[in-house]
């Protein structure tokens, strides 16, 4: 049923949410009957975390029928659903469990589509790599529905704010992380997409392979994650109040980067160098944050700094797991330094030590050595000593900019 128009602080209004259900054409229409998907202890690792958002913003085509473009989103999505019906499905306990979670879905399922309008902003000051506001994109992005859904879909109409201004969509995605890892739910976009824009030669991906039997369950990991204190170490702070900036470097100064790198690693005999990009953002950050922690507090710069972020475990699972697995399947890289060498030694230095200390990090995990997952609690207890850590999250192997509604 949808809901009743009503405003958000006289900018966002939201005027009706549809429950868009997984497509049921096709010669295997009946297909799509109850079933459920055990959570492994790799999707319980994240069943406390907040969802991730991600939000698409494209120009419309002047004249464009916005009523016809909501129109062909939300039948898209019904038929990408298809494929990723479990993202129409719900997290809940399993029958008869009482510390284990299913991905649970039965016909009838849906997911929120929001339809909204707002003329408080337009694209350029959204858009911009200057500093603005994270409260101003906030409300473009939905909330999940109670009751455990895992993906909600808002489609913004940006009025802007000139009277001729272009008009802007603004396609908010909400993914519950315990459903899938990035590189699934990247996979669920790129297909809506392709979907969206089939009319023109499109091919959609491969579907994906929801088998979780691919994944070795671990009882003794499994309940270690499950935990609500598994999250600790990774609370995002209050957003609210802060800023959102890019930063863009070019391929010169890329190439110059590592030119220095591959020339610091050759006078110290490291073959291969390290790669760069992690270690370059990591070393930025601790230079500009220098006497301040992550929590907002002073330090003396001592210390070590901590850097987290998450590897794909699918070629690296004993007993290969599909490229294309649906589900999670990623795993902690825990990066250190001693924090006052980093903030003060050259730059060359710097970002040498900075990208040893991440290839470090991945070449841990990917050999996953005794202990890796259980060391777990203790590395994040460790990374926390001296204020919260920095982290990344997504990959440029996700090719979010090439997901293509048919805008461009």
């Amino acid at each position: 049923m949808a809901a009743p128009p009503h405003d958000h602080g006289g900018r966002l209004r939201v005027l009706r949410t549809e429950h868009v259900t997984p497509s049921s054409t096709g010669d295997d229409a009946d297909a799509l009957s109850e079933r459920a998907l055990p959570l492994t202890y790799l999707d319980a690792k994240w069943l406390h975390f907040k969802p991730v958002e991600r939000l698409f913003l494209y120009r419309l085509a002047p004249g464009a029928a916005v009523h016809g473009v909501l129109s062909h989103l939300a039948d898209s999505l019904s038929r990408a659903l298809r494929a990723f019906y479990p993202l129409a499905g719900r997290i809940r306990l399993a029958p008869g469990k009482t510390d284990r979670y299913e991905l649970f879905y039965q016909p009838g399922d849906a997911v929120a589509f929001t339809v909204a309008e707002h003329d408080g902003a337009g694209v350029d000051e959204l858009a911009t790599d200057d500093p603005r506001e994270v409260a101003t994109i906030t409300p473009l992005v939905p909330a999940l529905p109670r009751g455990g859904a895992v993906l909600a879909v808002q489609a913004t109409v940006l009025l802007g704010l000139r009277p001729a201004a272009p008009r802007v969509l603004a396609l908010g995605v909400t993914v519950h992380h315990a459903a899938c890892d990035g590189a699934s739910s990247t996979h669920f976009l790129h297909t809506w997409a392709a979907s969206a824009c089939a009319a023109g030669g499109n091919v959609p991906p491969e579907p994906p392979v929801m088998d979780h039997s691919f994944i070795v369950d671990r009882k003794d990991i499994h309940d270690l994650f499950a935990a609500p204190r598994a999250q600790k170490g990774f609370d995002s702070p209050d957003a609210m109040d802060r800023l959102v900036a890019t930063y863009a470097l070019s391929s010169a100064q890329l190439q110059s980067i590592k030119d220095a790198v591959a020339g610091e690693a050759a006078r110290r005999g490291v073959v291969p160098p390290p790669r760069c990009t992690y270690g370059v953002m990591w070393l930025c950050h601790l230079r500009a944050t220098h006497g301040h922690n992550n929590d907002g507090g002073h330090d003396d710069g001592g210390g070590r700094a901590y850097f987290l972020f998450v590897t794909d475990h699918r070629r690296r699972m004993e007993g290969r797991v599909p490229s294309r697995y649906f589900g999670n399947c990623v795993g902690p890289c825990y990066a250190s330094m001693p924090r006052k060498a980093a903030a003060t030694a050259t730059v060359t230095d710097g970002v040498f030590t900075a990208c040893s200390a991440v290839a470090a990090a991945i070449d841990e995990a990917v050999h996953g050595e005794t202990g890796y997952w259980e060391r777990y609690p203790e590395r994040i207890v460790e990374a926390r000593r001296d204020g919260a850590p920095f982290s990344v999250a997504g990959s440029p192997r996700f090719r979010v900019y090439d997901v293509d509604f048919g805008f461009g």
